[in-house]
């Protein structure tokens, strides 16, 4: 026995700080009392989900390994990316909600005045190494020790592309606090971030910083750091309130109903930050209806197109608040054309009248104002000519009349 604790041992000693840990103890016991856990992992809701690509390998690999699919899934240039500066975030925004895309889906968002970063990932790969995995397709647009003071760090779930073990060892030198679904507070602890900092929830539940109400609301997706997969941390969207404002944060999700009752129970948004890239690419190519699209990811990413119908879900069913496009840009994660998604977002949005921010990264923007709608990421990347599926929604307003400012 004692030579087995040691091999226990040695191999814990290998195990890259990076993949966390597994919740025990307490932790464990309040997950198993989840009424979103049963057989031993956590559920999502609308029923079970696929999170492995459906197709063959030998597919898979002729998509990833053809020359032109290839050349279309990074951008061919340096990626535009606004320098955020001090001056840009240390004015309170004129309409109490100010957004900043930081790429893929980190965000700033400065709401009644209060500051809320939003799964921050700093870390030049999302990986559990150094020098292997997705790599940064562009610069952070400002270092984290120059972001500012940070009232709730609020984290989706426990995937690479979203917790980032560099940045949350940067954040627990501070005295921000973190909220975080069911079980992911195992990892913080593991990284230096104290208990006594954690608000850790289940799905419905909430906390109040600082006179926001956070709450964690349900999303489909999967959890997952280390070599065994345990389903033992769950995921979220997140639902932060103020006094005057809301906003909405998907993390990842597949398109599901419960959108609706988000929206019913805490809608409608000022705006919403909504995951719509590296969803699947193995549809037809002569798809141009709105059916849900075929391929690996349909159960756990959204497409754009179900983006904005998410959205509007939240909103009640029709055109209201922005839509801010997140989970896309920065890392290259799925073989679709690395552009497509905000291509794919600009037609979804205008086809149902829904008005779309697509700020460069670090551009702040308040959604009571002048939005960022140019298409940037035309000046770095391959053109795409196809007729792209959109929500079947009759708009009821048309996108001309929203009075929307380009970028200078």
């Amino acid at each position: 026995m004692a030579g087995f604790r040691s091999l226990n041992s040695g191999v814990s000693a290998l195990r890259p700080a990076a993949f966390g840990v597994d919740p025990s103890g307490e932790r464990m016991a309040r997950i198993r009392r989840s009424p979103h856990f049963a057989n031993g992992v956590f559920q999502n809701p609308g029923g079970p989900t696929r999170t492995r690509p459906s197709g063959s390998g030998k597919d898979l690999a002729k998509v990833y390994l053809d020359r032109e699919a290839r050349a279309r899934r990074a951008p061919r240039g340096a990626v535009p990316v606004h320098a955020t500066t001090l001056a840009d975030i240390s004015r309170p925004p004129a309409t109490g909600l100010r957004l900043t895309w930081m790429g893929h889906s980190s965000v700033l968002a400065e709401i009644d005045g209060r500051r809320v970063l939003f799964d921050p990932v700093w870390g030049e790969r999302c990986s559990p190494f150094a020098f292997a995995g997705p790599r940064r397709l562009h610069p952070v647009p400002v270092p984290l020790a120059a972001l500012g003071p940070v009232d709730v760090v609020v984290i989706s779930h426990d995937h690479y592309d979203h917790l980032d073990m560099p940045t949350i060892k940067e954040l627990a030198g501070t005295d921000t606090l973190f909220a975080v679904p069911l079980g992911v507070g195992a990892h913080l602890e593991h990284w230096g971030v104290s208990a006594g900092r954690l608000r850790e929830l289940d799905w419905h539940e909430t906390t109040e910083v600082g006179g926001l109400t956070l709450t964690a609301t349900p999303a489909r997706h999967f959890c997952g750091r280390g070599l065994r997969n345990t389903q033992h941390t769950l995921w979220a969207s997140w639902v932060v309130a103020g006094e005057e404002h809301r906003v909405y944060h998907s993390g990842d999700t597949g398109y599901f109903e419960g959108f609706k009752d988000i929206g019913a129970g805490h809608g409608p948004f000022d705006a919403t930050m909504i995951q719509i890239g590296a969803y699947s690419e193995f549809w037809p190519k002569d798809h141009t209806d709105s059916t849900p699209l075929p391929g690996p990811w349909p159960d756990i990413h959204m497409t754009p197109a179900q983006g904005v119908r998410a959205h509007l879900d939240l909103q009640g069913g029709g055109p209201g608040g922005v839509l801010l496009p997140i989970h896309w840009g920065t890392f290259n994660l799925a073989s679709h054309p690395w552009a497509e998604p905000g291509e794919w977002t600009l037609a979804a949005a205008d086809a149902v009248g829904q008005a779309v921010a697509v700020p460069v990264p670090g551009r702040p923007f308040e959604p009571g104002g002048d939005l960022p709608t140019r298409p940037w990421w035309r000046e770095v990347s391959l053109p795409l000519n196809r007729k792209w599926p959109v929500p079947e929604t009759t708009p009821e307003t048309s996108r001309d009349g929203l009075d929307l400012v380009g970028e200078s």
